[in-house]
């Protein structure tokens, strides 16, 4: 019998609270005027959990439900799937939760240990043709782009050793899928592995490097030389797991080590960079600018959401990240990198106009609230922020209170539009009627607020990222 969920988990109620159906709505109501140039499909993808957990909940555990809404003349279709993963499907056949949580895996039913599955809720992609579902600590799973019934898990025709980050990065000018993992040969270890796959999904080249510790990396950037990994004092350990405490947990006197690989690079080219204990989730881009590297990063001074070594918060308020541009003189001596702040809110979900991924770029979005602003429910609210790199200007929409809205997907007018000119896609959380409305902007101007609304009926429950394929690819 399937368990009512807890009422005392910030991460199961309001925003954040699972949805219970799987839907379709082929005839959204619109507010506004949806741009018939807009044609394709926005996905997007969050813990959704099926079940209740055995013990406490931690948000990124929580099974993948994807969210698709297709534009076509100017309509707005929807649909929402569970990612029927192994997992999901043991515990649907067993009809209730068998899984801990991220923190708790010692609850975990040993049946679906041994499954080893993906929850594949963190991101979702478009690339060789393929719809793939994931997060970080296992292969990549393919669903329909149509239907989002599940294919299985892809491993680039058995190439694929183990897993894949829920960050790869897609080169703008090749095609090419750059992507790693972490802990690659065995829980906590300090191994990564880089893979690069060609336009078609064929993988081309992997890469064996180790990190000075075992840490969670859970994205990195690519310029048009260079593979940069920020290990930060996050760390990983089995002795910690296997003993009922934090597997991850904030040891600041690591500090952060970023390496540095020429994308053609060996293992014995990585460069070592060092500076203070700090936390990014995301990268918003980067760059080469002659011989240096340019970053531009979500930087949390302790993270989120993660303990100390021995469980207690890291502090007393949720912490807060802001946009930082790091820069690296790859031509100097030493092993330190410069810090400049580039905005003062608080945000996090940085996105830019991805033609312009890995080259040098001037227009940036995010949302403009930490990440866990949403467990304040009706008391705050998260909007959308525009910075202009290249003059330092900042717009902002902020919705009504008590609304939040997701990660910011950016889609050009058209292929050759320059960058910037397009629109800005959000999912908004109405948090007074509970439901949700997708937001269409235009990005050149998103403090007027949205061109257009599709309604919803229901609630998006808070996600993570998204991405947009065009109807044509």
């Amino acid at each position: 019998m399937a368990l009512p969920f807890p009422i005392d988990e910030p991460f199961l109620t309001g925003y954040y609270a699972p949805i219970h159906m799987e839907c379709d709505a082929p005839n959204l109501p619109i507010t506004g005027e949806v741009p018939k140039a807009l044609r394709g499909t926005l996905y997007r993808n969050g813990p959704n959990p099926q079940f209740a957990p055995r013990g406490p909940y931690h948000w990124f555990s929580g099974d993948g439900m994807l969210h698709a809404f297709h534009f076509d003349e100017g309509r707005v279709s929807y649909r929402n799937r569970w990612v029927r993963t192994p997992k999901w499907i043991m515990e649907s056949a067993n009809g209730e939760g068998m899984s801990g949580s991220l923190t708790h895996r010692h609850l975990t039913d040993p049946a679906l240990l041994e499954l080893n599955s993906t929850t594949a809720n963190t991101n979702v992609i478009w690339h060789g043709n393929r719809l793939l579902a994931l997060e970080e600590a296992h292969a990549p799973f393919e669903v329909d782009p149509f239907s989002l019934e599940p294919r299985g898990y892809h491993h680039f025709e058995g190439k694929l050793p183990g897993k894949m980050t829920a960050h790869p990065k897609c080169d703008p000018l090749t095609g090419e899928l750059v992507f790693f993992a972490y802990a690659a040969r065995g829980p906590f270890t300090c191994d990564l592995m880089l893979h690069v796959a060609d336009r078609e999904g064929r993988l081309q080249r992997s890469l064996h490097l180790a990190a000075p510790f075992p840490s969670m990396v859970h994205d990195f950037v690519v310029t048009r030389t260079h593979i940069i990994f920020p290990i930060f004092p996050l760390t990983g350990s089995m002795e910690r797991a296997q003993s009922g405490r934090p597997p991850y947990a904030w040891e600041p006197d690591k500090g952060t080590h970023i390496g540095i690989l020429p994308r053609n690079g060996t293992a014995a080219d990585v460069r070592w960079f060092v500076g203070d204990p700090c936390f990014v989730f995301h990268a918003m881009n980067a760059f080469d600018d002659g011989e240096h590297i340019v970053c531009d990063m979500m930087k949390y001074d302790v993270p989120p959401l993660f303990p100390r070594p021995d469980g207690t918060p890291v502090g007393n308020e949720s912490p807060q990240a802001q946009l930082v541009r790091w820069t690296f003189d790859l031509t100097g001596n030493t092993t330190s990198f410069s810090e400049r702040l580039m905005d003062s809110r608080s945000g996090e979900f940085p996105r830019l106009d991805e033609r312009f991924a890995m080259s040098r770029y001037r227009h940036g979005y995010f949302n403009s609230a930490p990440v866990t602003e949403g467990v304040k429910g009706h008391d705050a609210r998260g909007g959308l922020a525009h910075i202009d790199l290249t003059t330092g200007r900042t717009a902002e929409w902020l919705p009504g209170i008590g609304d939040y809205c997701s990660e910011p997907i950016f889609v050009e007018r058209h292929a050759d539009a320059p960058e910037g000119d397009g629109w800005l896609l959000s999912v908004v959380w109405r948090g007074s009627e509970n439901r949700s409305d997708l937001a269409v902007f235009d990005a050149t101007d998103i403090a007027a607020g949205p061109i257009a609304l599709a309604h919803l009926s229901h609630r998006v429950p808070a996600g993570f990222h998204g991405n947009w394929r065009n109807a044509l690819s």
